[in-house]
């Protein structure tokens, strides 16, 4: 009941689409006109109901989207742009209807309307020179997706046809028109009768009819080209070898393998074998690009990551090259058939179709392949190794799975260069393609210039922080091997490997993908060999000694050899540059040593310092051109450096010129305190009043103490706050310093941070020009007071040798007229020089020191603002310059003669 139900919704629904006999609209009187179309109204039904009756499922992917642009591409190649239209908004409509009686399965209907399509689209064209229509309406669509032909039933008896519920003298046309379409069923004696009308059904059964329907298809396919189906296959499998086939040929206008123009082909096989071929112009890619790079090019061109490369490329066409011989195989044998059963008499052999199933999976490789060709042929070592890298952030597992194992063989030669650098400090780079470059540069520039880090070649999956640490381990165990001629970095660097396998827990080794294990192995091997490093540097090489030394004599922290070499110096130093002699210079050295403490160091120690005269001109004397030097040996001229030594030497040349005013103003009291009688006799019997002389010389001694005040409380703050300050700050970065690198680095804080609190860097130049000013008018003041004070001597000599010349009884009134006289005349045009010279200097001492003040609280060092409160706690000077700006002094400089 069923059954009939379907037939006659069936036959409504043709009689709808075409016209019946009796509804057309075209006037003909001739009788044959209406059976012609009373057959294709038959032909019609009967093909609808083997559709429906069909047990062949489509091989496509149920998406209707696809399906309705495949649709609305097929309309729009056909010239019919309007028709397309139409369909896309019938889809529309179509595809917006919901609710109760709606289709819900309308990919389906959307592919049974495509392959009616087809279907007739082939008939038509069949059909240009047979007038029956609806001749291979079961073969012709199958290449195309739709059903597949049937055999004819006297060949196959298993392909049973039932006739119509109708009498056995009705007609086929009558038992269509009444829809009488019944099932198969076994009937006696129905097996002698041949087919008289109905539908086919197609049965189970296990001699493949499906297969004998495709090699029926491809002998109908077959009719409208020159070519068989199984050359074509030939020719595809050797233009993918790169090979030229007999119809398949490559061209150079196109760019690809073609068939040639001069065979009768299909359209759509050409386009298909088109695409198939594609695999072959990829693969000639690939191919030229192993030959150019290992046969024709020089190694030096691709270097050992590019061998890699080229090798993992060479070995997955070796696996291309099996699949094409198994399809070759394929292409002269048949294939078997699943149910095991007899081939049939014309084989089942390769296709196109089962061709592109095969080719799928290589075509994406070598799409890949071909991609990772043209964007590594320019690049390098660790740069080539980063460019494929790049290439996995990508979602398609068969690319990714493909990547890594390319990536392991590429990256196999970086990893060993790794390993060899990080335990043996060998830079195995022949062609220049590591990260890590060396220099060919001496044993004391080894550690900072022998080895850096080339950042073009270091590949994008070692982050910038791991590769430092990896130079740093490869450099530590170059520095032991060369600088320290120490061999216990081997020891260390076994130590790490076996500590890492112990680790491992059967993990893979060093290779791409185990980053994990990269890391471990560094980090182990880096903390033991730098920490044998470090203890090499301060047990064997006295790092810690060194240091204290250089700070003891060049930064003058020995205080009591500092002074004897001062006053030993002190009188050869007055000295034109041009008159001294290093060689007694040396001497005067020793003597200073074995004066003080000094001679309690480590004798090595003592035989590193050293006098240096500094380069001099005519006018310079001994103070300007004399400095100490510290003679650092290898390994230590890593730390001190040629620049560091010679920022020591300005530091000390700072220090000494602060030291020698110190001790010119120390000279000064000396010279000061037993000239003492000389102000005391200028006021006895003076009429009362205090005479000019005792003027002056209180007025010195306020200067004096005035500058001793600020030369003290500079040297206090340069010795304590900034030397032992920043000493303290040393040692204890020095005792966590894990590495060579963090050891300098500790070593270079500890020198800026003295450079700058100490006036010399380069943002307090203007400050520390004000302050040698300072020294040299201290300098100045000194040689001012001497010669004061030695007149004042010389005249008081005289007086007391002209007073013992006299007759003891004119003793008193003699030594009294001779004293005043020898007063009067000291109280001339000398005191009034030297007090002018006096008061000019006092003037310009008290506003460089009041510019000096100023100046100290805008600098950006805080030590540097809690100076100023030293030298000014009172706030005399700043007082004293705000009077000074609204009062402009005025004071004559004269010149100093000593």
């Amino acid at each position: 009941m069923e059954d009939d139900v379907v037939a006659d919704l069936v036959k409504q629904l043709v009689k709808r689409l075409l016209p019946s006999p009796g509804n057309s609209t075209e006037k003909s009187s001739s009788s044959s006109n209406g059976e012609q179309q009373q057959t294709t109204l038959d032909r019609a039904f009967q093909y609808a109901m083997r559709i429906i009756g069909s047990r062949i499922a489509p091989s496509l992917a149920s998406d209707e989207v696809a399906m309705a642009e495949s649709i609305k591409r097929q309309l729009v190649q056909e010239g019919r742009s309007s028709d397309a239209l139409t369909f896309a908004d019938l889809h529309r409509r179509f595809a917006s209807l919901s609710g109760t009686g709606t289709v819900e399965n309308r990919w389906a209907v959307l592919y049974l309307l495509r392959a009616v399509s087809e279907d007739q689209r082939r008939d038509a064209a069949e059909t240009k020179r047979t007038a029956v229509p609806f001749t291979s309406t079961l073969s012709g669509p199958a290449a195309v997706g739709g059903l597949q032909a049937l055999p004819k039933a006297a060949e196959h008896p298993k392909l049973q046809v039932s006739q119509l519920d109708a009498p056995a003298s009705s007609s086929p046309r009558s038992s269509l028109r009444n829809g009488s379409l019944r099932l198969p069923r076994q009937q006696a004696g129905s097996s002698d009768h041949g087919p008289q009308g109905g539908v086919l059904i197609l049965s189970k059964d296990g001699d493949n009819v499906k297969s004998i329907a495709i090699r029926e298809y491809i002998e109908i396919s077959q009719v409208d080209s020159e070519v068989t189906e199984a050359a074509l296959v030939r020719d595809v499998v050797y233009a993918c070898q790169g090979i030229d086939g007999r119809y398949v040929k490559f061209d150079e206008d196109q760019d690809g393998y073609v068939i040639d123009a001069n065979v009768k082909v299909p359209k759509t096989t050409r386009v298909l074998v088109r695409r198939l071929c594609e695999v072959g112009w990829l693969f000639r890619r690939v191919r030229n690009h192993i030959s150019e790079s290992l046969e024709d090019g020089p190694l030096e061109a691709i270097g050992t990551v590019g061998q890699a490369f080229c090798a993992a490329l060479q070995e997955e066409l070796g696996d291309y090259y099996r699949l094409m011989a198994v399809l070759e195989t394929q292409i002269y044998n048949p294939i078997p058939f699943m149910s095991g059963g007899a081939t049939c008499s014309g084989g089942n052999f390769l296709s196109i179709r089962r061709l592109a199933v095969w080719l799928a999976e290589p075509l994406t490789r070598m799409r890949l392949m071909a991609v990772l060709v043209d964007d590594c042929k320019t690049l390098r070592g660790g740069a080539m190794a980063g460019a494929i890298h790049m290439h996995l952030q990508h979602g398609g597992p068969l690319v990714r799975s493909f990547l890594r194992r390319l990536m392991r063989r590429v990256c196999a030669p970086i990893y060993e260069m790794i390993r060899r650098w990080v335990l043996e400090g060998e830079v195995d780079d022949l062609y220049g393609e590591f990260f890590v470059v060396a220099q060919p540069v001496k044993a004391e520039a080894l550690w900072r210039q022998g080895y850096q880090l080339q950042t073009s070649m270091l590949p994008s999956f070692i982050p910038e922080p791991l590769a430092k640490r990896i130079l740093r381990t490869g450099k530590s165990i170059n520095f032991l091997r060369v600088c320290c001629e120490d061999q216990g970095w081997a020891k260390a660097a076994a130590a790490a490997v076996a500590t890492v396998r112990a680790s491992a827990n059967g993990r893979g080794g060093l290779g791409y993908g185990e980053t994990e294990a990269l890391e471990s192995l560094v980090a182990e091997a880096a903390g033991r060999i730098d920490r044998h490093l470090i203890q090499i540097v301060y047990n064997r090489y006295k790092f810690r000694d060194q240091c204290l030394a250089i700070k003891r004599y060049l930064l003058l922290g020995q205080g009591d050899f500092i002074q004897y070499l001062m006053d030993l110096v002190g009188s050869e130093l007055s000295l034109p540059a041009n008159n001294l002699s290093a060689f007694k210079l040396s001497g005067t050295l020793e003597s200073a040593i074995r004066a003080s403490n000094a001679q309690y160091d480590d004798g090595d120690i003592l035989d590193r310092l050293r006098v240096k005269m500094m380069p001099h001109g005519d006018g310079d004397r001994g103070w300007d051109v004399f400095s100490l030097q510290y003679d650092a040996r290898e390994p230590l001229t890593t730390v001190f450096t040629e620049d560091i030594m010679a920022t020591y030497l300005r530091i000390f040349n700072f220090l000494w010129r602060l030291k020698r005013v110190d001790h010119a103003l120390s000279a000064t009291w000396q010279t000061m305190k037993p000239n003492c009688s000389v102000g005391r006799a200028s006021a006895i019997k003076g009429d009362g009043v205090k005479s000019e002389l005792t003027v002056v010389l209180r007025r010195c001694q306020t200067l004096r103490n005035e500058m001793n005040h600020f030369v003290t409380n500079l040297q206090y703050y340069i010795m304590f706050e900034v030397l032992e300050f920043s000493w303290a700050n040393f040692l204890a970065e020095m005792e966590v310093a894990h590495d060579l690198d963090e050891l300098i680095a500790a070593h270079e804080k500890y020198l800026s941070s003295i450079v700058e609190k100490a006036l010399l860097g380069e943002r307090s130049q203007l400050l520390c020009k004000t302050l040698f000013s300072l020294f040299d008018l201290i300098l100045r003041f000194r040689g001012l007071a001497d010669r004061l004070f030695e007149n004042a001597r010389e005249m008081e000599a005289r007086n007391q040798n002209a007073t013992r010349q006299r007759p003891k009884r004119d003793f008193h009134s003699g030594s009294f007229n001779g004293r005043k006289s020898s007063m009067s005349s000291l109280s001339g045009d000398f005191l009034t020089s030297i007090s002018e010279e006096m008061d000019a200097c006092a003037v310009e001492y008290s506003s460089l020191l009041e510019g000096f003040i100023a100046q100290l609280p805008v600098q950006q060092h805080v030590d540097l603002k809690f100076l100023s409160f030293r030298l000014d706690f009172s706030e005399y000077y700043t007082r004293q310059h705000m009077s000074m700006s609204t009062t402009p002094l005025k004071f004559r400089r004269t010149s100093l003669k000593i």
